[in-house]
Order: structure tokens, then C-alpha cells, then sequence
């Protein structure tokens, strides 16, 4: 799928389908589990007072360790985070409390009637793979973007293109901003020419606004 911003650049995104959820998911188990028993141990010398701890570091771990994890991790908690997933809003923004707080809680629905049914049921009949909670908080589970190591762009200032446009022209427009050195000043500017109209201006200057616009999309100033 992919996600249009309000200037028009199309950024991919793609949605974690149910085995890698599912691992996931059983690594923060296994974590949250690890973490129960050996604060629940230290706990033990404490006596009452430290029943009441362990009381406390339950609740924490069942109900707020997803929550914690996802609002000041971007989105990932350790599980997602060691297989690249995070959960992010349908709209592409960081899950925020609202969200995270929405689809966690709600997971009391997803486990129904046991086993996760539910969830289960939900993630395999949508097509970005969401459960009830997450149709609920509006989120998607999603592969992290990678960062890519780009070539050395033209030293200009950015801006947005005039018009929206396609991932393909945006990765075409990239593209030819970062081959410029290996580009003839002429064939350059013969490049440049044939999308100048779309650009607005004078043929002599599409190549700069072409290397504008080029940082622009990839959020180089």
C-alpha cells in the first residue's frame, strides 16, 4: 500500500502480515514472562511489602509494557523492534497514548473466545492486516522503512514539486540529481528540458529546480 502526504510524495508501506505479528508478540511474551519472574524472586525477600510490588510489576507488564513501549519507541516494543515491525496511525504518523491505549486495551476482544480467535479471524480477513483493535485506534502494524545510502545530491536549496507526483517520478527525479556527476553538463540539461513545462519554469532552469525538488523529497536542506 501506500500512503499519499498532502504534498503530493507517495511513501510505501507495508503492512506485517500474521506469522511475523505472531512472533513478535511471543518474544515480548517470553521478555514480559522473564521479567514477572525475576523481579517476582527479588520481590519475595521483601515480605508483604513486597507482594505488593509484585502486584504492581504484574499490572505494569500485562497492561502498560505494549503501551510504554510503542509511544516512547516509535511504535516498536523489543519483539517488534528485532523483526523491523512498528505500529504506526493509518494516516503514516507516530501511534500516539489515544492509539496505543485504543488498540492494547482491546486486545481483551482480539483473545476471545481463546487463542486469539478473534484477532486472528480479523487480521486474516483485512487486506492491511489489522485486528479489531486496530480498525478501532485507527494504527497498522507495518515493516520499518530502511534507510537507504543515497549519492551526493547538487548543493541546492530544497523545495516541493509544483504538482503531485508517483513514486516512479519521484525515484526518476532522485535519480538524475544524484547521476549529475557522471551526466554531461548538455545531457543534463536535455533531461531537464523535457519536464521543464511541469516544473514551471524556463528550460534553462529545470536542472536546479530539479535537484530542489529531489532534495525535497528525500528531506535534504
Amino acid at each position: 500500500m501506500y500512503l499519499e502526504t498532502p504534498e503530493g510524495i507517495e511513501l510505501p508501506l507495508r503492512p506485517a502480515g500474521l506469522p511475523v505479528r505472531v512472533l513478535a508478540f511471543v518474544i515480548d511474551l517470553l521478555l514480559r514472562a522473564a521479567l514477572l519472574a525475576l523481579t517476582g524472586a527479588a520481590w519475595l525477600y521483601l515480605g508483604k511489602f513486597g507482594s505488593g510490588l509484585a502486584s504492581i510489576t504484574a499490572f505494569m507488564l500485562l497492561w502498560w509494557y505494549m503501551v510504554l513501549f510503542e509511544v516512547f519507541n516509535q511504535g516498536r516494543t523489543p519483539g517488534k523492534q528485532l523483526l523491523g515491525l512498528q505500529v504506526i496511525h493509518s494516516d503514516g504518523t507516530p501511534v500516539g497514548w489515544a492509539g496505543s491505549l485504543t488498540r492494547n486495551l482491546l486486545r481483551v476482544v482480539d483473545l476471545l473466545p481463546f487463542a486469539y480467535c478473534v484477532g486472528i479471524l480479523s487480521i486474516l480477513s483485512n487486506a492491511n492486516f489489522q485486528r479489531l483493535g486496530d480498525l478501532a485506534a485507527g494504527t497498522l502494524v507495518v515493516y520499518q522503512g530502511r534507510p537507504s545510502t543515497r549519492l551526493l545530491m547538487p548543493d541546492v536549496s530544497a523545495c516541493p514539486a509544483p504538482i503531485p507526483l508517483t513514486l516512479a517520478e519521484q525515484q526518476a527525479i532522485i535519480g538524475f540529481s544524484e547521476r549529475q556527476q557522471r551526466l554531461s553538463t548538455q545531457r543534463s540539461e536535455e533531461l531537464a528540458a523535457i519536464i521543464a513545462p511541469a516544473l514551471q519554469v524556463p528550460p534553462v532552469q529545470a536542472v536546479t529546480r530539479l535537484h530542489s525538488i529531489a532534495r525535497g523529497i528525500v528531506g535534504q536542506v
